[in-house]
């Protein structure tokens, strides 16, 4: 069964989005009001056939947002805007958004369903596969599983919590985003005492993610005391190198949440505990 999905807006993963559900033979339809013209050119080499927003809404079986997250509520408040009251679309807020955000498209989309959705990985081109993780009632989610199914892109439920998708996307995000621009920072500052190839050899010895290993969050409590001091000297020679030293500054505030904890035998129960302040013991 082919489906008229209404895509908000082909950027380069909502094009290769359209263009994986296109070669599934469903038709997807843009709006090219106020887009760029490279934004037409993935739109045309997609094969999307393009419609004002208002007939792109009425038409569409599944609304399809994939856009810069800052512009989320404004895409779906213009959609609410032509919608009709009648219309039985599904709406999937992809967007790299935080659950409270979610929540405010769904209030502002009500009373059409919206699924919480999330995309990991590159755009499906290439070989690519990445996963769009959804959190929804089954009716909603079992809709998109199906949209999807025979394309390069994976598809996970979560559950019915609106909000999953999202917040998963935005844990693994924090922390994926958040080290390259540590990479940057400290090869910056190794490159600046010519030591950059010294500290390539260091961290090539390295193949596990730290992400993985949350038995070390509560050492990592335990030891905070004393990594808080030398993170604010990195801050300084940072500094001393013209690079920006806000994310020692950071990160040193935040292991200030477990001085409390110095040397503490921590369950990692207790140790996100006390990262959270929930607890004021620090026995």
């Amino acid at each position: 069964m082919t489906v008229t999905v209404g895509l908000l807006h082909p950027g380069s993963m909502g094009a290769a989005f359209g263009a994986q559900m296109r070669a599934r033979g469903h038709t997807i339809l843009w709006c090219p009001d106020g887009r760029s013209d490279a934004t037409r050119l993935r739109a045309e080499d997609a094969d999307l056939q393009p419609a004002a927003l208002a007939e792109l809404v009425a038409r569409s079986e599944v609304l399809l947002a994939l856009c810069p997250p800052a512009a989320a509520e404004e895409v779906a408040a213009a959609v609410a805007a032509v919608r009709a009251a009648s219309a039985d679309a599904i709406y999937v807020e992809a967007n790299a958004v935080a659950p409270s955000r979610v929540q405010r498209v769904a209030e502002l989309l009500a009373p059409m369903p919206v699924v919480d959705a999330a995309v990991v990985g590159s755009p499906p081109a290439g070989g690519k596969t990445p996963t769009l993780y959804l959190a929804c009632a089954y009716a909603q989610t079992d809709r998109i599983v199906q949209l999807f199914a025979g394309t390069d892109i994976q598809t996970h439920v979560l559950g019915d919590g609106l909000g999953a998708a999202s917040a998963l996307k935005l844990a693994y995000t924090s922390y994926q985003k958040v080290s390259r621009v540590l990479a940057a920072v400290a090869y910056g500052a190794a490159d600046a005492y010519g030591v950059g190839d010294e500290l390539l050899a260091i961290a090539a010895k390295r193949t596990r993610s730290y992400l993985v290993e949350t038995d070390y969050i509560p050492k990592t409590a335990a030891r905070a005391w004393r990594w808080g001091p030398e993170i604010e000297d990195a801050a300084g020679l940072l500094a001393d190198a013209g690079l920006p030293d806000s994310l020692m500054h950071a990160a040193a505030a935040t292991l200030a949440r477990w001085d409390g904890n110095k040397d503490q035998q921590l369950t990692l129960v207790e140790a996100l505990e006390a990262l959270r302040g929930e607890s004021d013991d620090p026995t």
